[in-house]
């Protein structure tokens, strides 16, 4: 019995330091598969020249080299014991320039035109912003030109979003900042304050030593690859913002203080709707603030306030309801049919591992094995745990649903953050081991690949 005792204790452990290692190695797994089954097969899976990401090979090296190289080096050999170490506020700061530089960096492999390019093709959403005369009206004939046979038919991006994504460009336009490099600029600033936005959720909700851990992975990452080019990292720091205030909320002592943050982030989790059909999903991750917090006053408040900007939206015109059956017609008219479920249900997830990197699978996997234990975890941990799982969730439905396939390097741009603060999780080796994989997989994916968004 006394062996047997002594066994167990000796199996757990040596399971908990492998899970980390299965997550690293499915994560890594899904990659090479997602890029080998297609040439071996002979598959066409409908997405450029390197799938599963939509990019070509292109091996190149730029003006934005020499920086991302030298960050890089100086991350990996700092950035765990600052963010341990700095005063918070100071953190927060240093958490958004150097995503500001990061993603800077990267983008500037290709020059300016890494930053100005992708933005202003006529795909996106800049030409048609600059055209705009009367947002009335656009927001009235807004449905009627999704269809794909449509007289005057919206482009790619344009048709496959809400409207509050093209008003947020219109605004840039208005503003004189509706160039491709002044728009690229603003996305990239936007982005950088998605850091910011999670760790300062993660200690709203009691789990700062989490934040800590988890900010390098959070501010660096191959994430930034996509970041600086796609309205995709703009609405990911919105939904960030509107957590982290509905956070604010549930945390809140007085009962006046819970309705006008709820409001706030009904508000702006409101506004994630009309920015992207798949943003409802944000749901599952307010709902585990909620159960956290064990508060659910703030819920009929936000929920009131997000249904307010959804009427208004329909009062003006554009009514979500009636938008979203007319896109998943014009989404199966479209490349979707040709691009082969069977494949895409399990490459999502591979093209995923290169935008979040593949150290997502080590702090996946380590919260789902926690999950077990989590009524006897420390908050810290539970928080952790909690809403690393409540992403995994989010990624999932998304995945099933069918209306992501492809693409999703940038699609899911607002759920990696949430992702990745499992790697907090991981002890400190894997940690410092881990930040420098992650930043040499960004590097190498950056300078062999170019990459649509």
């Amino acid at each position: 019995m006394t062996t047997d005792l002594l066994a167990a204790p000796s199996r757990r452990s040596r399971m908990a330091a492998a899970t980390p290692w299965i997550g690293l190695g499915i994560a890594l797994l899904l990659i090479v598969a997602a890029m080998l089954f297609p040439l071996l097969s002979g598959l066409n899976v409908h997405v450029r020249w390197f799938p599963p990401l939509h990019a070509q090979w292109m091996p190149r090296i730029g003006p934005g080299t020499p920086a991302a190289i030298v960050l890089a080096l100086l991350a990996a050999r700092y950035a765990v014991d600052l963010a341990a170490r700095m005063r918070w506020r100071t953190l927060l700061i240093a958490a958004f320039f150097s995503a500001l530089v990061w993603m800077l960096s990267l983008a500037l492999v290709d020059g300016w035109a890494g930053i100005a390019t992708i933005l202003d093709t006529q795909y996106e959403y800049l030409r048609t912003a600059r055209a705009v005369t009367d947002v009335g009206a656009l927001l009235r004939e807004y449905i009627t030109r999704i269809p794909l046979d449509s007289v005057g038919n919206w482009p790619v991006h344009i048709a496959g979003h809400p409207p509050g994504a093209l008003l947020f460009f219109i605004v840039l336009a208005r503003l004189g900042l509706g160039s491709g490099l002044a728009a690229g600029i603003v996305v990239t600033v936007v982005a950088a304050t998605t850091p910011v936005a999670v760790m300062l959720t993660l200690r709203q909700l009691g789990a700062e030593a989490g934040a800590r851990k988890a900010a390098p992975f959070l501010v660096l990452g191959p994430a930034a690859i996509w970041m600086s080019v796609s309205a995709d990292a703009v609405f990911g720091a919105i939904a960030a913002w509107g957590l982290c205030v509905l956070a604010v909320s549930a945390t809140a002592r007085r009962a006046s203080a819970t309705a006008l943050w709820a409001v706030l982030a009904g508000l702006i989790l409101g506004y994630c709707v009309m920015l992207s059909y798949g943003l409802p999903l944000l749901g599952i991750l307010a709902v585990a603030i909620l159960i956290l917090c064990r508060r659910w006053t703030p819920l009929p408040w936000a929920v009131g306030a997000a249904v307010l900007v959804v009427l208004a939206f329909a009062v003006s015109g554009f009514a979500w309801w009636e938008a979203y059956p007319v896109l998943v017609e014009r989404y199966w008219a479209g490349v979707a049919t040709n691009r082969p479920y069977l494949y895409w249900i399990w490459a999502n997830l591979a093209a995923l591992a290169f935008s979040a990197g593949p150290l997502v699978g080590a702090g996946v996997a380590v919260a789902l094995r926690r999950a077990e234990g989590i009524r006897s975890a420390t908050r810290h941990e539970a928080v952790i745990v909690t809403l690393a799982l409540a992403a995994l969730l989010t990624v999932l439905v998304a995945d099933l649903s069918g209306m992501s396939k492809a693409e999703v390097e940038r699609i899911w741009l607002p759920f990696v953050p949430w992702l990745l603060i499992g790697t907090a999780l991981l002890s400190e080796r894997w940690r410092r081991w881990g930040l420098g994989g992650q930043l040499a997989f960004a590097i190498a994916v950056q300078h062999l690949l170019a990459t649509g968004w």
